[in-house]
């Protein structure tokens, strides 16, 4: 179904893992996309791996430069008369920021620290206000931030990151209800919280270079009653149905896609 026939959406982040495949569910769904990527060459590989998939385009930004963002949405808005969508990958770990079991919290560098909590939070927060200021001109729009599982419960090892993730959650509830109250009831503001998919960045901690699973991914498929870890494509659909009008009196929340991750106990 082309439920998203029309709109325009951007996707910070997009030439990742996670955004180059919801950018491909997006354009699935009938979107026209326009993906952003901290380096040029990254974008140009993943618009040469979309482009048959429907109307693509695409550019490097900075999202931690409040005037490139700002600049970025305001050249769009007049590329495409409108911004329906704004889907906020750009974000990741950092590895520097970790505190391994051998490690004490303390021993975390504050530029570390600093980086992870920038990337995530103010590299959602930039691209919230600059499109968001283009959608209550508008008087409508979508946007969909990414948490994690590190919102929900204490994960070991990444504490930068939850916080960062935290404050996503805190970002999202805030500014659903600042537009809706104060700019249009078709403002939306959700976002998704990932559970365990296997990617680039987390690999290493999750599978060990014999492809046998670490202890941590032990942990983790005993507290997901699914058994499995996620396929990052199962973040799609529901980023469809947030963007769509099937969703148009939810805003607000933060929505899981973990397996069930989130509401088991363990026990």
């Amino acid at each position: 179904m082309k439920k998203l026939e029309g709109k325009v959406a951007v996707v910070t982040g997009g030439s990742g893992v996670l955004g180059s495949n919801i950018s491909k569910g997006l354009l699935a769904a009938g979107a026209r996309v326009y993906i952003v990527g901290a380096h040029q060459n990254k974008v140009d590989a993943a618009l040469a791996e979309m482009k048959s998939l429907g109307d693509v385009e695409g550019s490097a930004c900075d999202v931690l430069s409040k005037d490139a963002v700002d600049t970025l949405a305001i050249e769009l808005s007049k590329k495409y008369g409108h911004i329906d969508i704004l889907v906020n990958c750009a974000g990741g770990n950092v590895a520097g920021a970790n505190v391994m079991e051998d490690q004490h919290v303390f021993d975390i560098k504050d530029e570390d620290l600093r980086r992870v909590i920038d990337l995530n939070l103010y590299g959602t927060i930039y691209p919230c206000l600059a499109f968001g200021r283009i959608m209550a001109q508008q008087k409508s729009g979508n946007i969909i931030n990414i948490s994690s599982m590190a919102a929900y419960d204490a994960l070991t090892r990444v504490m930068g990151y939850a916080v960062a993730k935290e404050g996503v959650v805190a970002l999202t509830k805030w500014l659903a209800q600042e537009m809706a109250i104060k700019y249009s009831e078709k403002i939306r503001v959700n976002a998704i919280a990932p559970g365990f998919f296997i990617g680039e960045q987390n690999r290493r901690a999750l599978i060990n270079e014999d492809g046998s699973l670490t202890e941590r991914s032990h942990k983790v498929l005993a507290k997901t009653p699914m058994r499995r870890f996620g396929d990052v494509s199962e973040l799609n659909g529901i980023v469809a149905f947030l963007c769509s009008e099937e969703a148009s009196f939810v805003t607000g929340t933060i929505i899981p896609v973990d397996g069930g991750f989130s509401s088991f106990s363990g026990v």
